[in-house]
Parts: structure tokens; C-alpha cells; sequence
């Protein structure tokens, strides 16, 4: 009898060791095409697992996902997302991210102070040596001016509603959707164009997202509830768009106001090349927001990646 005991609690005792092995062999992800990472993202919420972070940061680095800061705000608010969720992993997490090329540093470093963890500040020390040559870009966020996602309003630019998605993504937390939900005030602005296409795209991101996924419908009905109503009018109508599937009215009735603004409006909002500049980043979103949201039906003819502002602004734009 005690040789059997004993024998269950050598087997017990080499059960997480065992479990953690098999977790180190697990086969690679595939994650070839940027569509496969956001594949990924979307899918990680139901079933974390946050030490295959490093996998997906290094592939997205491969990938080129990062080359454009305006676009990555949804790998950059993913990443930090999984941190935050994993206050006890986040060390190692970054710790396997090495070696990164320093161009894509700039990232890692937004990351932890996006986390959302309350000493992402001692994190970020850990590894300054790690990151020669993006001291200046450390010492802004340790001593200077550099925001956490918390602070960064949403009315900063589009990357900002991106990075909200893409932390909701890794956690699934209400705060970063209640953030964009307060974005939809600006889909009435009428004044202001930058402002008019963030709350716009803000609008049409959480349509067509909550449209395939009850929890964040759900989510939505309740902000009813407690919303302003400046925010509440539009708030309805993308509840009412994502049960019925009628998605695309949100975009069209967009861009009316959005040529209504830029032919009605002040100099700045008629020249359609400052307004094609200011505006690529909040269109980038719309594709990087449905195709996150596995929303391949909404027929965004937008490329993943490197071309997705230029690409999403030719299909959003109002025709000259």
C-alpha cells in the first residue's frame, strides 16, 4: 500500500512537469499570411493561450505587421492585452520575445505600457539593455509624456480605437469596447471631419463585430443603460444593424455624411488629399476591426497589412 501511495505521488508531482513539456512541443502555429495572425486574435478570447504570445509576436515582426505604426495598433493593443491579462507570465512573455530587431521594439515598448498593469513602468526597466538603440523612446515612457492606452483619448486617431479592439481581443473585458462605445458621440460631430470618420468607423466596427457575437451584443444592450444620449441614438442603431444584419447601411449613411461635411464644410474638410491623409488611419481600422472579427462577408476589398489604409480608403472614399 505505501509503495502505491508513493508511486501516486511521484506520478501527481511530474503531472505539471509532463503537462508543461507537452506544451512545449506543441506544434508550430500556422501563421503564414497576416489573415492567419488575425485569425488567431480573433479566436484567442475563447480559448487563451498566452504562452504562444512570443510565436505570434515574432511572425507578426515577420510578417511586416509592425512597419507602419498607424496600422498596428491592433497587434499593438493584442500584445499588451495578453500582458495585462497575465500579470504573472508578462516577464517571461517578453523575455522569449528576444531577440527582436529594434525597428519593431518600438511596438514591444507600447505593448507594456498598454498592458494596463499597475508596474509596467518596472517591467519596461527590465529590459532596457535589451534596447539600445530605443532609449529615447524608453525614457519618454518611464520619465516623460508617453501615454498608456488608458490615457490616449479616442478622439487621438484612429489607432487608438484599434488598439481598444485589439486589447477587447486578448481579454475580452468591457472597459476597451465601453471606450469605443463613447466614440459613437463623435459619429454626430458635424464640424469636424477627423472626429466625424473615427465615431463613424467606430460606429461600423461595432456593428458588424457584434453582428457575429452574442457577448458583445450583449455587452452593448446594457451600455443603453448608462450612456449619454448623444451616445445612446447611435448606440441604438448599431444594436439594431447587428440583429439584423444590416450592417451596410451604417457605412453608406457615413459616407453621405462624410461628402456632406467635406463639400458643406470649412477649406480643410473640402481638400479631399488632407482629408484622404487624416482619414486612412480610422478607414485601416474598419478592415483591421472586421477582419478581426472574422467579418469576411462584409466584402472589404482591403489587404491585411501593409496596403490596408490606401486600400479601405478607395473603397470608403465618396466618389469625386
Amino acid at each position: 500500500m505505501r509503495i502505491l501511495i508513493a508511486l501516486l505521488t511521484a506520478a501527481l508531482a511530474l503531472a505539471p512537469a509532463l503537462a508543461g513539456d507537452k506544451a512545449k512541443r506543441a506544434p508550430p502555429l500556422r501563421l503564414e499570411k497576416s489573415e492567419h495572425v488575425l485569425k488567431w486574435i480573433n479566436d484567442y478570447r475563447r480559448a487563451p493561450e498566452p504562452d504562444r504570445l512570443p510565436e505570434v509576436v515574432h511572425a507578426m515582426g515577420d510578417l511586416g505587421l509592425f512597419r507602419d505604426l498607424d496600422t498596428a495598433g491592433v497587434y499593438i493593443g493584442f500584445t499588451g492585452g495578453v500582458l495585462g491579462a497575465n500579470p504573472d507570465r508578462a516577464e517571461l512573455l517578453v523575455s522569449r520575445m528576444f531577440p527582436m530587431p529594434p525597428e519593431d521594439q518600438v511596438v514591444l515598448i507600447r505593448a507594456i505600457a498598454y498592458s494596463g498593469l499597475p508596474d509596467w513602468k518596472e517591467l519596461l526597466q527590465k529590459f532596457v539593455e535589451r534596447m539600445p538603440a530605443r532609449q529615447v523612446l524608453i525614457r519618454k515612457y518611464l520619465y516623460g509624456d508617453g501615454k498608456t492606452l488608458a490615457e490616449l483619448p479616442v478622439d487621438d486617431g484612429g489607432h487608438v480605437i484599434d488598439a481598444l479592439w485589439g486589447y477587447y481581443y486578448a481579454t475580452g473585458y468591457r472597459e476597451p469596447i465601453q471606450r469605443i462605445v463613447g466614440a459613437l458621440a463623435m459619429s454626430n460631430d458635424r464640424n469636424d471631419v477627423e472626429k466625424l470618420t473615427i465615431g463613424s468607423m467606430a460606429k461600423w466596427t461595432l456593428a458588424t463585430n457584434a453582428s457575429r457575437e452574442k457577448e458583445l451584443l450583449d455587452i452593448l444592450s446594457e451600455e443603453m443603460n448608462t450612456q449619454p444620449a448623444d451616445v445612446r441614438k447611435p448606440l441604438r442603431e448599431v444594436i439594431e444593424a447587428a440583429e439584423t444584419f444590416e450592417t451596410g447601411k451604417i457605412r453608406k449613411d457615413a459616407v453621405a455624411a462624410i461628402e456632406e461635411l467635406k463639400t458643406k464644410g470649412s477649406q480643410k474638410s473640402r481638400d479631399y488629399a488632407w482629408w484622404g491623409q487624416a482619414g486612412q488611419t480610422v478607414f485601416a481600422l474598419g478592415c483591421v476591426g472586421a477582419a478581426a472579427g472574422g467579418v469576411v462577408a462584409a466584402g472589404i476589398p482591403c489587404v491585411v497589412g501593409g496596403a490596408i489604409s490606401s486600400a479601405a480608403l478607395k473603397y470608403l472614399a465618396p466618389e469625386p
